[in-house]
């Protein structure tokens, strides 16, 4: 694929746009699977985290597909919907981005619940991988936004429901389309955040393993609240 000079303003976007034009332009058709990340991040000589977000912006146009372990591929789209304003100005209304929040917090509260009566045991190998590396990377903003998303998912498919998983996937790209700078820098680059975090998705985890949904849910509803009391403080009025 084409790899253009990218300037310093708002990089992600511009990667995103770059990769845009060609699936756009028919250079890269459906189905193409893209290099990986560390590939496109020595192209364009930037953080693998900026790639992600170009990524998940692409993946909020529905013009890629991220599929866990296998990377990320061209989706078949509708032309007409690419004439739509832009997907990342509608989110960053504050009301649209706290109904956003609302209607995360309330699919994964019933996730936690969910995983903690149907989690195999193969589930529960996940979440420790998981949480082992989360903390050895305790303070690693990247990696700490890596591994919080990987747990997230993880506990969608512990509920062993697709349509669980798909609606999570297509909120979490929205959310992170809308608050990608404020949920990195506040919530993974400082020490003490970044335990907390981890604590936090422990308790989840333990809950879960214990195959209690009542307090899985009570676990998940106190580190949504967290999460979300940092975010809200810095969104645009």
């Amino acid at each position: 694929m084409e790899i253009s000079k990218i300037s310093n303003r708002k990089i992600y976007e511009e990667i995103a746009d770059q990769i845009k034009k060609q699936i756009v332009g028919g250079g890269l058709p459906p189905g193409t699977k893209l290099p990986s990340t560390r590939e496109l991040s020595e192209s364009y000589q930037v953080g693998r985290s900026t790639v992600r977000e170009a990524l998940s912006a692409l993946k909020a146009m529905g013009l890629v597909e991220i599929r866990q372990g296998e990377g990320s591929y061209v989706r078949c789209f509708d032309p007409e919907d690419l004439a739509m304003p832009g997907l990342e100005s509608i989110l960053m209304s504050r009301t649209t981005v706290l109904e956003l929040l609302e209607a995360r917090q309330s699919l994964e509260i019933s996730n936690a619940g969910l995983a903690a009566t149907k989690r195999t045991e193969e589930d529960l190998r996940t979440f420790e991988f998981i949480l082992s590396t989360m903390e050895e990377n305790i303070g690693n903003e990247e990696e700490g936004e890596k591994y919080d998303l990987l747990f997230h998912m993880a506990l969608a498919r512990a509920t062993h429901n697709s349509i669980m998983v798909r609606l999570l996937e297509t909120i979490s790209s929205q959310v992170e389309l809308a608050i990608r700078e404020t949920r990195r820098l506040q919530l993974y680059s400082k020490t003490s955040a970044s335990k907390r975090l981890w604590m936090e998705h422990k308790e989840i985890y333990e809950a879960v393993q214990a195959a209690d949904a009542n307090l899985a849910q009570d676990k998940m509803r106190t580190h949504l609240y967290h999460v979300e009391q940092v975010l809200i403080r810095h969104l645009p009025s």
